[in-house]
Formats: C-alpha cells, structure tokens, sequence
C-alpha cells in the first residue's frame, strides 16, 4: 500500500471552499454556498477518517509528509511539511468531525442573513488555519496557522460588524491574542538560537539529552514560559482571558466552533506538543499548573451570577480551559488531551443548544427571560441535558471521566491542586444546572406569546440568528438538531475510550497517546511534578498497585458528592424556592456586584492599561510629538521660507537700472575681496 496519505489535501480542501464562496458567493444562491460550505468541510473530515484508517499501517510514525523546502538561513532551515501522529491525529478528527457538525448546524442558523456567503467563507477559512496548525512539523508553520486562526475569529467574532459591540469585541480578541503570540515568537527566537532550527523532530531530539533545570531557570525554562504566554492568549487564560466572553457577540455558531472545540484548543495543544520542552522545565510547568488552576476556579466563580446564556458557557469555557492547563501542568499531558477531547463533544453542543434555545424565544439570551421551554423544545432539552451532565462530571457521561482523570493525577502532583479543581467541579456543576433550571423548568417568563398561540414551524420560516418564530416559542429545524443529536450521543459515549483501571477499564486512549508522551521524562524525572506514567508515578503503581486503585476509587466518591450537591444546591435555589437567590443576593450585595460585575477586571485593565495608552498616545504623541515638535518645526521652517522668499521678490523689480545696480555692487565687493586676499 502506498503509504502516502496526501495529508495536505485535508486543509486545502476547507481553503478552497474559502475561496469560492468569498469570491463567487455574493452573486451566487444560499443553495449554491451551502453546497459549497458543507462539501468542502466534509470532504476535509471524511480525508481525515481515511488517514485515521490508515494510521496504523503505516510504516513509521511519526508520519511526515514533505511538501516543499521553505526558509533556508546559513545553518537554519525550514521546511514546508506536515507530522501525523497520535497527538495530531485526535486533534484532526475533532477539528475537522466538530467543525463539519457546526458547519451543517450553521445552515439552518444563518439561512436569512444577508451574509450567508460570506459566514461560510469565514468558517472555511478558518478550519484551514486551525488544519495547518494541528499539521505542522514545525513551530513556523505552527504560528502561520496560530496567527491565521486568530484573524479568522477576528473576522467571525465581528461578523456582525455594524454593530458596536460585535465590532469592539473582535478589534478586543485580536489586540489581546497579539499580546500573547510576542511571548510565543520570542520563545521561537529563543529556539532557534539554542537549536538552529524550529522543526518538531529536531529540536525535541536536541533537548531530550537535557536533563531537568531543577537548579534554577535555565534557558528551556525561558522558553517553557514564553510558549505559555503564547498560549494563555488563544486559549484564555489568566491575564490574558478578557477577549473570550465578549467574544460572544458572534454568530452562536461561531461560539461553538472557535471558543468551545478547536481555537481556544491550540494552546493546549501547543503545550502538549512541547512537552519534552516542559518536563525539562518544571518551573515552566508549575507556572502552567498555577495558571490553569487559578484560571479553572476563577472563571468559574465568574459563571455563577451571569444571566446571559452565552456568557455562562463562556466563562465555562475558560474554566475548562484551565482544568486542561493544569492536567498539562502536573505533567498529564494525554489527561489534558483527553478532556479537550471530551470539552469539544459537550461544550460544542452546549453551545449549539443554547443558539437553538435562542433561535426559540425570538433572539433572547437573558436567562431570566426563559424558564419552562423543555416543553415546547424537547430536542433542544433532551440534548443540552446530555451536555449539562457531561460537563458537570456525572457518572457515566463524557465529562465525568475525562475530569475524574485531571482531578486524580492533580491529587498526585499536589493535594492544593487537587483541592482547588474538586471546589471548581461543584461550582461547575451548580452554575450548569441553574442554567438548566432557569432555562427549561418553572414558568415561562419572556414576552412570546401564551401557550395555545405556540406551534412548530418548518424550516423554511425559522432560519436566522433571531429566529423569526411567526407563532411564539418552536423548535429548531432538523438540519440544526441533526449535530445536537449527534454530539450529544458523543458527549455521552465520548469518554469511554478513556475508562481508567480503578474503574474496571484500561484507558485505551492513555495507550494510544503513550507513543508520544510516555518515556519522554528527563533521567532526572524525580524532581518533576508527577505526571502520566513516567518514571515516578510508575514505580508507584507498581509498589502499591491496589492502594492507588482504591485511593483513584475514593477521590472518584468524593468529586461525583460534591457533583450532585451542585445539582441539589440549583434545585434549590432556582426550582424549589426561586425567590431565594434574589434574597441572598440582597443580603451578600457587594459580593454579588463584584461577580456579576466579573471583579471588575476588564475596568481594572481599562484603568491600568488602556486609557494611559490612549492618553499617552494622544497627548505625547499626537500633540507633543507630532503636533508641537513635527508639525512646528515643519510649520516654522515654512514661515521661515516666506520671510526670505518675501524679501528676495523685492529685490525683482522689473528695474533694469536697478538690476545694473545690483550687479555693479556685487562686482565692487568681490573686486575688493581679492584685493584684499592679494595684500596678505
């Protein structure tokens, strides 16, 4: 069999549909872009299947495919080529598998906006730059993709670009992800200077003789932490989280895309793939697990009091984000990729779920304006349930064993870790569930019209952002809940590749990632933070094989108790008694207008950051530079010119006689002038 798997096809694919529709779309008909949009994104994924079917035959992985030579510098070289292995592979089917689902969920959303064409020219355009970044064989081309990504959220985010807020919210993630990305290309500059080179293979066979910088920080240290910079921007992080929940002013099916499943995702990604890099850096990867840990649980405190649907999920997102940093942090590189995995499946659908809630009650989002929909939209109901357990780490769902995973293997780095990701799985699961409970559950409380006036449309007259429901509150069309179906049966069947021992399983996708990151550890690995089976949590397990099991067992109990106490806490306060959460809000005032107010961070930063930047821009540089320096010395070199150029015209009489005059002092003088020069 030939074993070339002609992996460049995958992303020039989606960039194909890119063009057409941006070229030829806008004089073309919504059948004609839809065609288009679906064909070249699922024929993007369904490659990626055929290169999943393929991968264990094939003769050598790490799989890379040369297509061109690129940079070529006296000793360093860059090649234009694409790597394939286990890593990179499950990145693949997620991009391209959530991708297509969003895409087809997208028909039925964006049908009557008069930028359909251009929408899917965007979604095309941007699975080609997260393709090229899941594929590269090295960090350049990597950041191509990086930087691509991150214009194409910039042009999807402000879709909307005629209105204000839409418009500051991706002028916002652009600024904000440029700040983290001059971390990452000073950690490129760094790489090249020690190793000559930015290839994957290269470099991380140059670093694997290093042991780890337990002394200090050393230069691999430098590096660990300028990558982490990098990714704390694209994938939200603390300090760089800002850009995410504004970033919800896009189309829904933007939300799920880029900010649940694949953009947001990079920065793991990026981390897990240097992560010979980091196990060699421990204070690089303390400042990952620190990072994560913060950013899983102050997020998350965050969701609690938002009651705009979208916003909810967001700052769910960027907790999740950090439970997936810490995994990476304590050195569980494949717990991390695991969850991100299992993130895209609920996450993606519960955002999709919520923009089919949207799409019902005629372009709402204000949560306390639902209540009572599980009737009237059961699909939508059934399915964001399945996500909503999933995420909130009950037993049996794809959540509850990639998060159970994280938990564990943080109890074995740090117990403090440990502590903060199970007080975050609670408040995870309340603000989950009083989003369920606010949504679906008690009395109707939006402007729709009443009970009896409710009926089910077909799609033809439910397409669109505000879902022009001509009768009151209805159901989502099919070619939207085909992928809620579908990532929800993902969402619950998603996490059983990933079954761990103490619960009778094997972890088959630990096995399948294994080739990547097991046996990578520097011979010093003791110093590290304990990690996925390396060489000091193996001898652990098998030293005390049955006590690990029933300690795993244990702290399982304990984060499914506090799971459900979460559940109990929401039914509580917004089904039992609603009038509850009003009265302690009252009563814990300043507390609440605090977290609703999201600390204050972005008025903070505006304080901090902004206004003396635009101020000092104005002021110095505008009036002090340009204005009172350039401007007034061009302005008075002119005025200086009239002056002189005013007294030469006088002397342009017309006047022959005075011309004669002129000349004939001039003679005099320079007549003089020698005589006097011949005297001396």
């Amino acid at each position: 069999m030939n074993p070339n798997l002609n992996l460049w096809l995958i992303p020039i694919l989606p960039l194909a549909g890119a063009a057409i529709n941006g070229f030829f779309g806008k004089k073309s008909s919504r059948q004609a872009v839809t065609v288009v949009g679906l064909f070249f994104s699922g024929a993007a994924f369904a490659w990626a299947l055929q290169a999943a079917f393929r991968f264990a035959s094939l003769p050598q992985i790490p799989y890379q495919e040369f297509l061109a030579h690129w940079i070529r510098s006296g000793s360093f070289g860059v090649d234009f080529a694409f790597y394939l292995d286990p890593l990179s592979l499950v990145m693949l089917l997620v991009v391209t598998g959530v991708g297509f689902l969003i895409h087809i969920y997208s028909v039925g959303y964006m049908w009557e906006d008069p930028g359909y064409y251009r929408f899917f020219s965007y979604l095309n355009l941007f699975l080609f730059f997260m393709l090229t970044l899941v594929l590269a064989n090295n960090y350049l081309l990597m950041f191509i993709g990086w930087e691509g990504v991150g214009l194409a959220s910039y042009l999807l985010i402000g879709f909307w670009f005629t209105k204000d807020s839409a418009a500051a919210a991706g002028k916002k993630a652009f600024i904000v992800n440029r700040i983290g990305d001059f971390g990452f290309l000073i950690g490129l500059f760094l790489l090249i200077q020690h190793f000559h080179s930015l290839t994957f293979s290269t470099v991380f066979n140059a670093v694997r003789p290093y042991g780890a910088e337990t002394a200090g920080a050393g230069f691999l240290t430098a590096i660990g932490i300028l990558l982490m910079v990098g990714a704390c921007g694209k994938s939200a992080q603390i300090p760089l989280y800002i850009w995410l929940p504004d970033a919800m002013e896009g189309p829904t099916p933007v939300s799920a895309l880029i900010h649940a499943a694949t953009m947001v995702t990079a920065g793991v990604y990026m981390v897990a793939r240097s992560h010979v890099i980091f196990e060699r850096a421990p204070i690089a990867l303390t400042v990952v697990a620190i990072i994560g840990t913060l950013t899983a649980f102050f997020a998350a405190t965050i969701g609690i009091a938002q009651t705009d649907i979208k916003k909810v999920l967001a700052y769910s997102t960027v907790s999740q984000l950090g439970y997936m940093f810490m995994a990476c942090g304590v050195g569980a590189f494949s717990a991390g990729i695991f969850h991100l995995m299992t993130h895209a499946f609920f996450k993606g659908l519960l955002f999709l779920a919520a923009g089919s809630v949207i799409h019902a009650v005629g372009g709402e989002q204000d949560m306390r304006m639902m209540g009572g929909l599980r009737t009237k939209i059961p699909w939508t109901f059934w399915t964001m349930t399945a996500a909503t357990l999933a995420i909130s780490g009950i037993p049996g769902f794809s959540g509850f064993f990639s998060k159970d995973e994280i938990l564990w293997r943080a109890y074995q780095a740090s117990w403090a870790y440990w502590l903060v990701g199970v007080v975050t799985a609670f408040i995870t699961s309340f603000y989950m569930f009083r989003l369920w409970f606010m949504t679906f559950f008690g009395k109707y409380r939006g402007k729709a019209e009443s009970s009896h006036d409710i009926e089910t449309h077909s799609a033809h007259d439910t397409h669109g952002q505000h879902g022009h429901g001509h009768g009151g509150i209805h159901e989502s069309p099919k070619v939207m809940l085909v992928p809620l179906v579908i990532l929800a049966i993902l969402s619950v069947v998603g996490g059983y590749v990933g079954v761990p021992g103490s619960l009778g399983g094997s972890n088959r996708f630990d096995k399948f990632l294994a080739p990547v990151f097991h046996g990578s550890a520097p011979a010093n690995a003791q110093n590290q933070p304990v990690g996925e089976k390396g060489a000091t949590e193996q001898t652990t397990e098998n030293s005390e094989p049955e006590r690990g099991a029933s300690a795993e067992l244990l702290f399982t109990g304990i984060s499914v108790a506090l799971a459900f106490a979460g559940f109990g806490l929401a039914w509580l306060l917004y089904y039992k008694d609603p009038q509850l959460p009003g009265k302690i809000a009252a009563s814990l005032s300043r507390t609440y207008d605090a977290v609703s107010h999201k600390y204050y961070v972005d008025e903070i930063y505006a304080a901090v950051f902004v206004k003396p930047l635009i101020n000092g821009s104005s002021k110095i540089l505008w009036q002090g530079v340009d204005r009172n320096v350039i401007d007034a010395a061009v302005n008075e070199s002119a005025e200086g010119a009239r002056h002189l150029s005013d007294e030469v015209r006088h002397m342009q009489s017309g006047n022959i006689r005075s011309y004669a005059g002129w000349v004939a002092l001039g003679s005099a003088v320079v007549i003089a002038y020698m005589i006097w020069m011949g005297v001396r």
